[in-house]
């Protein structure tokens, strides 16, 4: 006697950044019929997804992010390397560890940041502690930086990926699995209700800012906060991880990619303008790569760019069921690389089990809808 085994729901998904593909992928990967609306084209590489450095730095970013965030981010260190190596295209993974940087007027800074990082440590013994650095230390770890800094501070757990590469596997793999891609394709939440209307099953808006509208009548209104990077190409530098120079003003980091392509980048700055980088950020930026290695005074400016990451007032991500079946997933702020396995993972157990629980287990804000609840 056969088993009768329900064919999995239809999932519509709008946005194809970086957590509309990953769980466009593990949707598609459970046998779902997935949809996908994109509004911008498919060789477009302007989304924030594309404009970022993707470093999984947990620890370092415990220097601005509370303490879910910093778990979301462990919890996500072994998915990346597990999902990567299900992919059939390949992608840059690295996990050597992050490497603090500072000049000696700097150095209140350093231990400021040494103490934040010791205590989240004891919240989290799961993380590995930062490790101090003194200039013999210094020069066997990273030998290029030696005789430029003095000091250092290791974060031996950290790492980071090729998220244009990453991307671009993704989409090779809903591309070779079938699914419905509508590129250049906008799509509003009314639309996709009427979608569901007709299709059943869900949907998952992962739109980023493309999706403030929806948010800016609620008590939680969504703004984007901008990023700036270069990528240069220094092949007289050699950097074995990613480097972060501490500035209370403008910290800056540098994250060496393959073939010694890097990309150079601050944190963060209050701004939804989505203009071109300016000159004076150029400069900023190029002159702290610059004061790091001097190598990079010869190197090649491939590109500047600029791009606002989704927020919410908080900082902090959200997943709200907005309608039975329905889902707003936004403000990963800047920790998109950093927490999307374990974004992506609570969803999926919602989606398939209606379970929230390693949501809860992260810390990670889920909200279903009360009807939601009550079917």
């Amino acid at each position: 006697m056969s088993v009768y085994r329900p064919q999995p729901a239809p999932v519509l998904i709008l946005g194809a950044g970086l957590m509309g593909r990953l769980l466009g992928v593990a949707l598609a990967r459970s046998g779902h019929p997935v949809t996908l609306h994109e509004a911008r084209a498919a060789t477009d590489q302007g989304a924030a997804a594309w404009v970022a450095a993707a470093m999984l730095a947990p620890l370092a970013e415990a220097a601005v992010a509370e303490a879910n965030v910093v778990r979301m981010g462990l919890y996500a260190l072994p998915r990346w390397r597990e999902l990567i190596a299900s992919l059939q295209q390949p992608v840059y993974f690295q996990q050597d560890g992050t490497l603090i940087l500072w000049h000696r007027q700097d150095a209140a800074e350093a231990t400021r940041l040494s103490r934040v990082w010791a205590q989240t440590v004891q919240q989290l013994p799961e993380l590995q502690a930062a490790q101090p650095l003194d200039a013999q230390q210094l020069a066997a770890l990273e030998p290029s930086v030696a005789g430029h800094f003095q000091s250092g501070i290791y974060l031996p757990q950290e790492g980071q990926l090729d998220n244009h590469q990453l991307l671009q596997a993704l989409q090779a793999e809903l591309e070779q699995r079938g699914t419905a891609l509508h590129w250049s394709h906008p799509t509003g939440l009314e639309q996709a209700l009427a979608w569901q209307r007709q299709h059943g099953g869900w949907v998952l808006d992962c739109r980023g800012l493309g999706a403030q509208p929806d948010w800016a009548a609620t008590e939680r209104p969504l703004r984007g906060v901008r990023g700036e990077v270069a990528c240069l190409y220094a092949p007289g530098v050699t950097l074995q991880r990613p480097t972060r120079l501490l500035h209370p003003r403008y910290p800056l980091y540098i994250a060496p990619k393959q073939d010694h392509f890097f990309v150079v980048g601050a944190t963060q700055i209050e701004s939804e303008d989505l203009s071109e980088v300016s000159a004076r950020s150029a400069l900023e930026l190029l002159s702290a790569a610059y004061a790091v290695h001097p190598g990079f005074g010869e190197a090649r400016i491939v590109g500047l760019q600029s791009q606002c990451r989704p927020t919410l007032l908080d900082h902090q991500p959200l997943v709200r069921e907005c309608a039975p079946q329905v889902l707003q997933i936004n403000g990963l702020f800047r920790h998109g690389y950093l927490i999307g396995p374990a974004v992506c993972d609570a969803v999926l157990e919602y989606v398939q089990q209606r379970s929230h629980d390693l949501a809860q287990g992260l810390g990670l804000r889920f909200e279903p809808c009360a009807a939601a609840l009550a079917a």
